[in-house]
């Protein structure tokens, strides 16, 4: 492979993520609308929502990409994503990821995009 078809599948490939982080931003806002709709009428959509990931999922599986959902679990320094409130906390506080501001994109080769993430302290 020559340096001009690297560069164009590198174009390719960040390109693809950028969409891949606003579609998992709108799906979240899609799911915090769904909790205001009657029951009835959130089913519906819900089922729309659910087959839409499933595709989502499906093709970036096929690019060979996937999203990292972190939150609820335990924060490590080694986190592929920068925390916005990491200095409200104290160096020994037990800290969890609290919310995903922007998903984790990783590769058949390994991390293709940090995340970002707010923590809350774990109760003592």
């Amino acid at each position: 492979m020559n340096a001009r078809s690297e560069s164009q599948e590198d174009v390719l490939e960040a390109s693809l993520i950028d969409i891949v982080v606003e579609s998992w931003r709108l799906t979240r806002s899609f799911t915090r609308l769904l909790t205001k709709l009657d029951a009835s009428e959130a089913v519906r959509y819900q089922s729309q929502l659910r087959f839409y990931l499933k595709r989502l999922d499906g093709a970036l599986a096929s690019a060979g990409l996937k999203i990292a959902d972190l939150e609820g679990q335990p924060y490590d320094a080694g986190m592929a994503a920068t925390p916005l409130n990491i200095a409200d906390f104290a160096p020994d506080d037990v800290l969890l990821v609290d919310q995903m501001l922007e998903p984790v994109i990783m590769g058949d080769s390994g991390l293709r995009r940090t995340g970002t993430i707010m923590l809350k302290r774990l109760p003592t």
